[in-house]
């Protein structure tokens, strides 16, 4: 089994001298709170993907990639086995919450997603997986 290449962005910004990372709060209730994240395409690195996806998912353009924070192989829970790829990209100047319709189509066509961030690792229930490595954002 071939495993798929997803991109992860740990979108992080100093607020009030303390470092927050970007969520949001996906329509489908079972969805859950995610991190933004997406499939890396066949013609695409994991690097050119994590820039696009974070443009689609959350509507933002001003963004700096600061480094992979970690690499891994990591089995969904429909079996799947995933090659994940998590960034770290900061950002400034953006507000403190905001709804976005993500624009890559597919299965999140005509869904919206609401953003906010967190000051902690252990401030929401994130879905499986997603806060994997925030403890090297939070330190």
């Amino acid at each position: 089994m071939i495993p798929i290449k997803k991109a992860y962005g740990y979108v992080t910004r100093i607020n009030n001298g303390e470092t927050q990372v970007l969520v949001f709060q996906h329509p489908i209730k079972e969805a859950g709170i995610q991190i933004p994240k997406g499939t890396v395409k066949p013609q695409e690195d994991a690097y050119q993907a994590v820039i696009r996806e974070m443009k689609e998912k959350t509507g933002l353009e001003n963004f700096h990639v600061e480094k992979l924070i970690a690499e891994d192989f990591w089995e969904n829970v429909d079996g799947a086995i995933h090659n994940r790829y998590f960034y770290q990209i900061s950002v400034s100047n953006v507000p403190d919450e905001w709804d976005h319709q993500p624009t890559g189509g597919g299965d999140e066509a005509g869904l919206t997603f609401h953003f906010f961030w967190i000051s902690s690792e252990h401030e929401v229930q994130l879905i499986k997986g997603h806060g994997d490595y925030l403890n090297q954002i939070f330190t």
